[in-house]
Protein backbone atom coordinates (compact mmCIF):
# COMPACT_ATOMS: atom_id res chain seq x y z
CA UNK A 1 0.00 0.00 0.00
CA UNK A 2 1.43 3.36 -1.02
CA UNK A 3 1.94 6.05 1.58
CA UNK A 4 0.06 9.29 1.19
CA UNK A 5 1.89 12.56 0.87
CA UNK A 6 2.15 14.62 4.04
CA UNK A 7 1.00 18.08 3.08
CA UNK A 8 0.52 20.72 5.73
CA UNK A 9 -3.15 21.01 6.68
CA UNK A 10 -5.20 24.00 5.62
CA UNK A 11 -5.00 25.46 9.13
CA UNK A 12 -1.22 24.98 9.29
CA UNK A 13 0.52 27.18 11.85
CA UNK A 14 4.26 27.39 12.45
CA UNK A 15 3.69 27.96 16.17
CA UNK A 16 2.32 24.41 16.54
CA UNK A 17 5.46 22.72 15.21
CA UNK A 18 8.43 21.38 17.15
CA UNK A 19 11.66 23.39 17.07
CA UNK A 20 13.22 21.02 14.54
CA UNK A 21 10.21 21.13 12.22
CA UNK A 22 10.11 24.93 12.41
CA UNK A 23 13.78 25.10 11.47
CA UNK A 24 13.20 22.75 8.53
CA UNK A 25 10.35 24.88 7.19
CA UNK A 26 12.33 28.10 7.72
CA UNK A 27 15.25 26.74 5.70
CA UNK A 28 12.86 25.57 2.97
CA UNK A 29 11.45 29.11 2.85
CA UNK A 30 14.92 30.64 2.57
CA UNK A 31 15.80 28.30 -0.29
CA UNK A 32 12.53 29.00 -2.12
CA UNK A 33 11.23 25.47 -1.65
CA UNK A 34 8.41 26.17 0.80
CA UNK A 35 5.69 26.39 -1.86
CA UNK A 36 6.83 23.12 -3.43
CA UNK A 37 6.71 21.39 -0.04
CA UNK A 38 3.26 22.77 0.77
CA UNK A 39 1.81 21.81 -2.59
CA UNK A 40 3.36 18.37 -3.04
CA UNK A 41 4.85 17.31 0.30
CA UNK A 42 8.43 16.68 1.38
CA UNK A 43 8.73 13.67 -0.94
CA UNK A 44 8.49 15.96 -3.96
CA UNK A 45 11.95 17.38 -3.25
CA UNK A 46 14.98 16.04 -5.04
CA UNK A 47 17.74 14.40 -3.05
CA UNK A 48 19.87 17.46 -3.73
CA UNK A 49 17.23 19.80 -2.28
CA UNK A 50 16.65 17.55 0.72
CA UNK A 51 20.38 17.28 1.37
CA UNK A 52 20.77 21.03 1.16
CA UNK A 53 18.03 21.55 3.74
CA UNK A 54 19.49 18.86 6.01
CA UNK A 55 22.98 20.30 5.73
CA UNK A 56 21.86 23.80 6.65
CA UNK A 57 19.75 22.50 9.55
CA UNK A 58 22.74 20.52 10.88
CA UNK A 59 25.04 23.51 10.53
CA UNK A 60 22.64 25.75 12.46
CA UNK A 61 22.23 23.18 15.23
CA UNK A 62 26.01 22.91 15.63
CA UNK A 63 26.38 26.69 15.77
CA UNK A 64 23.62 26.92 18.37
CA UNK A 65 25.27 24.21 20.51
CA UNK A 66 28.60 26.02 20.36
CA UNK A 67 27.04 29.27 21.49
CA UNK A 68 25.29 27.55 24.42
CA UNK A 69 28.48 25.85 25.65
Amino acid sequence: MAKTKKNPPEDFRMEDLSKEEKLKYEVAMELGLYDKVCENGWKSLTSRETGRIGGIVSKRKKLKNRKNN
